[in-house]
């Protein structure tokens, strides 16, 4: 997931490829950038951790400045679902049929420890960890995290969403991590 910096080669752009007030590029790294600084987070929060989520949100660590000023309340149309805070497993297929929603492509951040593995309640009722009903990309640990661990959370999201190829949504792979989960 890092680059080791010493691995990598700089060379020098071929001629007639960069000049004053234009460079080269491909389409995937443009898009890329484009998707990674415009997200629209879903906040399925449904305790502490949603409250630290709001000092997030706040001016003082301001989740906007990493283009994610516009809070989206409606899954259609949401790029990132964080969902924080404990999970009953009668809340389950509605987490489920939330993400379902969402179109693609999507991105899911389990943010705590309650989303990410159930937390302090290992019991009958409490899902333990959202992973066993949706794929999810990011987990942000903490109990709550801090509002520094989910501004570094969203930036490995903006990572990912930024290095993914647009044909990686369309790949067997994807279908089949879908398939695991029961989505089509």
């Amino acid at each position: 997931m890092f680059i080791n910096m010493s691995e990598i080669n700089i060379v020098d752009a071929p001629p007639g490829t960069e000049g004053p007030g234009y460079f080269a590029t491909s389409l995937d790294k443009v898009i890329g950038l484009a998707r990674s600084n415009s997200l629209w987070p879903l906040p399925f929060a449904t305790s502490c951790c949603g409250i630290e989520f709001m000092a997030t949100m706040g001016s003082h660590y301001d989740l906007g400045r990493f283009g994610a000023e516009r809070l989206s309340f409606s899954p259609r149309q949401a790029d990132v679902l964080m969902v924080m805070g404990t999970i009953a497993k009668k809340m389950a297929p509605v987490l489920k049929q939330v993400y379902i929603q969402m179109a693609e492509p999507r991105w899911v951040m389990a943010v705590g420890a309650c989303a990410s593995s159930g937390g302090i309640f290992d019991t009958y009722s409490v899902l333990q960890g959202i992973d066993e009903v949706i794929p999810v990309d990011v987990y942000v640990p903490g109990c709550p995290p801090r509002p520094e661990a989910i501004l570094d959370g969203f930036q490995r999201i903006q990572d990912l969403v930024k290095n993914e190829s647009g044909r990686r949504r369309n790949s067997d792979y994807y279908k089949e991590l879908l398939g695991q989960y029961g989505i089509k």
